[in-house]
C-alpha cells in the first residue's frame, strides 16, 4: 500500500477527467513491477527543460556518492525558459520532485503547460501520466502524504494541488488560487513565483514571490487537503525570497537572492511569518538551498560557488564558510543524498554535476564532476 487514509474526492466527474488524461507509452524500456522486490538501489535524477522535448536523466549512484548515466527518459512535453533567465531556465526550486517515499518522480513541462509522472525503480523511470498542471508555466512541485501542489509562474499565477489514485494525480476539485501576479508567460525569471513547499507539518503551504511582491505567500492546509481562499502574505526581510527548505523544528529557511542571505522564519499558526535572523554570505545570486544535519548549503549562480550555514540555539542562521565549495558556471539547484551524506549541485550555465561528500562541521569534499547534462538543465532529485 502506498498511502492510507485517503481523501474524499468532491466531484465524481473531476476524479474521471483525471484517470482519463492519457498515459504515456514508455520510449525508455519498462521496469519491472513495483509490487515485485528489487535489490535497493540509489539514483540521481536530472531534468534537461529541453523546448524541443523535455527529458529527466538518470544516474545510478554507488556507496562512495559517485554517478554513472543509466538512460535518458522523455517526458513527452516540452521544457520552457523564463525571460532573462541564463543558467536557471525555470528560475525555481523543486521541479523535478520525488513523491510516494521514492516510488514516484514529478516532472514539471514549463513549455507545456503540464507535469509528467514516473513511476521509479532504482534508476528506471516508467511514464505514467502527463497531466495538465492547473495554469500556465509549472515550475515547482511540492507533495505532503496524498497532496501534491504545483506552482504556476506564468501571467497572473496560481497554485493547484492534486491526489492521488493509485500511482496517477486527479486534480482536487476547486483547489486552483490564482496568485494575482501582472507577468508574461514565459514569466520574467525575477518576477515569477520561486518555491513551493508544504510545512513539514502539513498544515501551510509556502510560496516565494520574488520580485513580484518580495513576500512569502502561506496557505492554510485543512484536514481534507482545501487551501485557504487567499494566502497571509508576510514581507521579506531582503528582497528577492527565491527558494527554502525546513529546518529540524519546521522553520523556514530561505534565500533572499538581493543581498545573498540565507534568512530564517517561524511559521505561526495563523500562517504569518517571525524572521529569526538573516546570515549573507558575499556571494553573487545566492538563490537555491539544500539541507542536512543541522548544515544549509547556498547556491550562489553568479560566482559559482557553494556557502554552508548554519543555525545557533535560536534558530537565527549562522555562516559557516563563505565559499565551501567552488563549483562551475551558473551554479543552481541542489539535492542531499536521504542518508545526509552526499551533496549534488547542478551548474546548468557549464552543463555539469558536482558531488560532494559532506563531513564534520559541514565540510564538503569534491569527489566527482561530471559534464553529460545539457547546457541550461535544471531540476534535480535523489534517491
Amino acid at each position: 500500500m502506498k498511502l492510507q487514509t485517503p481523501l474524499r474526492v468532491a466531484s465524481a466527474t473531476a476524479l474521471t477527467l483525471g484517470l482519463g488524461l492519457f498515459a504515456l507509452a514508455s520510449s525508455a524500456g519498462a521496469s519491472a513491477p513495483r509490487w515485485q522486490w528489487q535489490p535497493p538501489r540509489q539514483a540521481l535524477f536530472v531534468e534537461t527543460d529541453a523546448t524541443s522535448g523535455n527529458s529527466v536523466l538518470s544516474y545510478q549512484r554507488a556507496s562512495d556518492g559517485t554517478i554513472s548515466y543509466v538512460a535518458t527518459f522523455p517526458t513527452g512535453g516540452n521544457g520552457a525558459t523564463a525571460a532573462g533567465a541564463t543558467a536557471d531556465p525555470l528560475a525555481s526550486q523543486a521541479g523535478l520532485t520525488l513523491a510516494n517515499n521514492g516510488n514516484d518522480l514529478i516532472a514539471v513541462n514549463a513549455g507545456s503547460d503540464t507535469v509528467t509522472v514516473f513511476a521509479v525503480d532504482g534508476a528506471q523511470l516508467t511514464p505514467i501520466q502527463q497531466i495538465s498542471s492547473g495554469g500556465l508555466f509549472p515550475d515547482s512541485v511540492a507533495t505532503s502524504g496524498r497532496l501534491v501542489a504545483v506552482l504556476n509562474s506564468g501571467g497572473a499565477g496560481s497554485v493547484a494541488e492534486f491526489t492521488w489514485f493509485g500511482n496517477r494525480l486527479v486534480p482536487l476539485p476547486g483547489q486552483t488560487r490564482s496568485l494575482g501576479l501582472s507577468n508574461t508567460t514565459p514569466p520574467d525569471f525575477h518576477h515569477g513565483v520561486g518555491q513551493v513547499g508544504y510545512t513539514p507539518n502539513g498544515q501551510h503551504l509556502v510560496i516565494t514571490g520574488k520580485l513580484s511582491d518580495n513576500s512569502y505567500l502561506v496557505y492554510a492546509v485543512a484536514n481534507n487537503g482545501s487551501l485557504s481562499t487567499s494566502p497571509v502574505i508576510t514581507p521579506a526581510l531582503n528582497a528577492l525570497p527565491f527558494s527554502f527548505t525546513f529546518d529540524s523544528a519546521g522553520n523556514l529557511v530561505t534565500t533572499e537572492a538581493s543581498n545573498s542571505s540565507v534568512d530564517t522564519y517561524s511559521v505561526n499558526a495563523n500562517g504569518s511569518l517571525t524572521n529569526l535572523g538573516s546570515a549573507p554570505d558575499r556571494g553573487a545570486a545566492l538563490c537555491w538551498i539544500s539541507g542536512a544535519n543541522g548544515y544549509f548549503y547556498g547556491s550562489n549562480a553568479g560566482s559559482g560557488t557553494i556557502s554552508s550555514f548554519t543555525e545557533n540555539g535560536a534558530g537565527a542562521p549562522e555562516l559557516v564558510s563563505a565559499t565551501a565549495a567552488t563549483a562551475h558556471a551558473g551554479t543552481t539547484d541542489s539535492t542531499v543524498s536521504p542518508d545526509g551524506k552526499f551533496l549534488y549541485v547542478e551548474s546548468g550555465g557549464a552543463g555539469a554535476i558536482d558531488a560532494y561528500a559532506i563531513g564534520a562541521g559541514g565540510s564538503l569534499t569534491q569527489i566527482e564532476t561530471i559534464f553529460n547534462i545539457p547546457v541550461g538543465s535544471e531540476g534535480i532529485a535523489v534517491s
